[in-house]
């Protein structure tokens, strides 16, 4: 099964019918361009769409897309405490397109040292992956591809938000603070892997 995030509205592809505000049957590449439709131009909140083979489905729906892959951490300090940025009024984690012939580690850990203007950090474990889809001003309707990663930070320097990339506020948050102010103010891919995170007991 697949989450994808379109409007911040759940799309999810599957194998079989699944509990959804609305459920299709997948017959070719008008399902998809029903699916943008209906979660960018209408009030439905949600979609399921279906067919047998969920490879073919996903490989079918990631070649409707012009596709782009980024990387992230979940970066947690010696208080167990996250590390979070604020930009255009969302808390967000930090993240970032991959360069031509970098890693998604390599993308993961540099993108959070650009954004929060910290080092040193230890890369632990692959999380998870999260989707979505947003409009270029072209009009192109891209994919995008978040591959997220445990990471520690052992030192004490205070983070520094990269204001050139719209940051404007870099904080350790604890689980208190991620539930009452996080939660209430982020994007739903970021509440999908901080479950996928506090699930796994990493």
């Amino acid at each position: 099964m697949y989450k994808v995030f379109i409007n911040e509205k759940k799309l999810i592809l599957s194998s079989e019918p699944q509990n959804s505000p609305k459920i299709l049957n997948y017959d070719g590449t008008h399902s998809f361009e029903f699916a943008i439709d209906l979660l960018e131009n209408t009030a439905s909140q949600g979609l399921n769409i279906y067919h047998s083979d969920i490879e073919k489905l996903w490989s079918d729906f990631g070649n409707f897309f012009k596709k782009i892959d980024a990387a992230g951490g979940i970066v947690q300090n010696s208080e167990n405490k996250i590390l979070f940025i604020h930009r255009l009024g969302k808390w967000d984690l930090p993240k970032g397109k991959i360069e031509p012939g970098e890693s998604r580690e390599i993308a993961a850990v540099r993108e959070v040292e650009e954004e929060c203007g910290i080092f040193d950090l230890h890369l632990k474990d692959f999380i998870n992956s999260t989707y979505h889809i947003y409009t270029e001003r072209d009009g192109k309707k891209i994919l995008k591809t978040t591959y997220w990663f445990h990471m520690l930070y052992p030192g004490t320097e205070t983070p520094k938000p990269q204001i050139e990339e719209g940051i404007n506020e870099v904080s350790w948050k604890n689980e208190a603070e991620i539930e009452s102010v996080i939660i209430p103010s982020t994007f739903q891919n970021i509440k999908l892997i901080l479950a996928d995170f506090k699930s796994k007991n990493i």
